[in-house]
């Protein structure tokens, strides 16, 4: 009778849609959520995608640090700051971190090249 012929873009297609469902099914197995939509239609929704480490947060520090780093320079001056970093490599581990990590670099005298200096 009437014999159907796929053609190869269809037969491309109907193999995207069998990766894309094998995909969801996949997600869907690691847990998922259901919702109903505005139509009624209970829909499953894969869970968040876990654990994933909070690189906005790190931003936000980093920046954060810069900003405190170009503060403190900036109010001080670059002799006392650099005297005052020099006397916390010579202490303890901890204030060793801490002389490490407030350490002027180029940036931070950059930064603190735009700040006003606060009258005391």
């Amino acid at each position: 009778m009437g014999d159907v012929v796929m053609g190869s873009s269809d037969l491309q297609e109907f193999d995207n849609r069998l990766r894309r469902i094998d995909r969801r099914n996949r997600k869907l197995a690691k847990g998922f959520v259901t919702s109903v939509n505005q139509d009624g239609l209970v829909v499953a929704e894969p869970r968040g995608r876990g654990m994933t480490f909070p690189w906005r947060g790190l931003l936000f520090v980093l920046v954060a640090l810069m900003v405190f780093k170009a503060f403190v320079f900036a109010q001080i001056g670059a002799e006392p700051y650099t005297a005052t970093v020099a006397q916390l490599k010579t202490g303890t581990l901890v204030e060793q971190i801490g002389a490490w990590a407030m350490t002027a670099d180029p940036l931070t005298v950059q930064i603190a090249g735009y700040m006003p200096l606060i009258s005391q």
